[in-house]
């Protein structure tokens, strides 16, 4: 058939059949006069191409796909290699999902002070349609129970877990500055214009990370007063993700990244599942000397939780 045929049947331009044609991942008989010949083989490929392309897999990318084809089996994805090319299309479309996350965040905390700057109305109390208030919780917010997830932590030693942190370079846990170190721990911080899982202000000890956070932000200079020798947040989200909210929330203190939860097997953290995700329940943890001298399980409500941790170290000084 004729290269106007082929691109009829298969849904694509002549200018794109060329163009795989270039790629060699077409390769037409050629007549005796010289034209290009096409079969139902080339047909079915150039379909493949099309289909692959509609999920943002480019054409230069769909050899696997095509030479499992052309091995003979029946789907374009019953190969390894395939699987392999879905995968990495995966990776980077969460990376590009990361980076366009961010990158709304900050123009939106752009706008919205942009838009305040010689406005005495203040932009967390404008429509929560346009952004939500992470910093204020529900009057009906669910308290957690003491389920006695945390009762075995005090005692143990902190483990020899290296974690990334915000400033750049990894924290040792078993390597802490001496003295008494504070580690909160908490499911995930939420971004303006960000999803968070469904149901999450139903989930009892969920809701409420960012005022946690702006609460250690607040009482930061007090807790190192009152002998903290430092104050970390911990999470399973990744550093850049963490970094952001840094950033945004201006906190003078370091996030820790465990995105693999290996506290959980290191000292039995406990967890729960939203949305599809294991994250870490809120606690915190007091370690004095490479040892946990007390624990906050559970931690409730979240905007009051650096007072409690304040009152706790001032009730009990070295």
């Amino acid at each position: 058939m004729r290269i106007s045929e082929l691109a009829r049947r298969a849904g694509v331009t002549t200018k794109a059949v060329r163009y795989y044609e270039s790629l060699g991942l077409i390769t037409p008989g050629r007549l005796a006069n010289g034209y290009r010949d096409y079969d139902e083989n080339d047909v079915r490929l150039a379909r493949e191409i099309r289909a692959l392309r509609r999920l943002g897999i480019p054409a230069e990318r769909t050899r696997p796909f095509l030479d499992c084809l052309q091995s003979g089996r029946r789907h374009a994805d019953d190969c390894p290699a395939s699987l392999a090319g879905y995968r990495e299309a995966v990776d980077e479309l969460t990376e590009r999902i990361g980076e366009l996350t961010a990158r709304r965040a900050a123009l939106i905390s752009q706008l919205q002070e942009a838009a305040h700057r010689n406005s005495s109305v203040s932009p967390a109390h404008e429509g929560e349609d346009f952004m939500n208030d992470y910093l204020s919780l529900p009057a009906d917010l669910p308290a957690p129970e003491d389920d006695g997830a945390a009762g075995h932590l005090p005692g143990m030693k902190a483990p020899s877990l290296e974690l990334s942190g915000t400033a750049g370079g990894t924290i040792r846990l078993d390597a802490l500055a001496a003295g008494r170190t504070v580690i909160y721990v908490y499911p995930l911080t939420g971004r303006p214009g960000t999803d968070l899982p469904e149901g999450w202000d139903s989930i009892p000890g969920a809701r409420g990370c960012t005022p946690e956070s702006c609460g250690f932000r607040d009482h930061y200079q007090d807790l190192l007063a009152a002998g903290a020798a430092d104050v970390f947040g911990l999470s399973g989200q990744d550093t850049g993700y963490q970094r952001e909210v840094v950033e945004r929330l201006r906190l003078p203190f370091q996030m820790l990244s465990d995105p693999a939860l290996d506290l959980v097997g290191m000292l039995g953290l406990p967890t729960f599942e939203a949305g599809g995700l294991t994250l870490y329940k809120r606690l915190t943890l007091i370690i004095l000397d490479g040892v946990i001298e007390h624990v906050f399980y559970p931690v409730f409500p979240p905007s009051e939780h650096a007072d409690q941790v304040l009152t706790w170290l001032r009730d009990n000084p070295l």
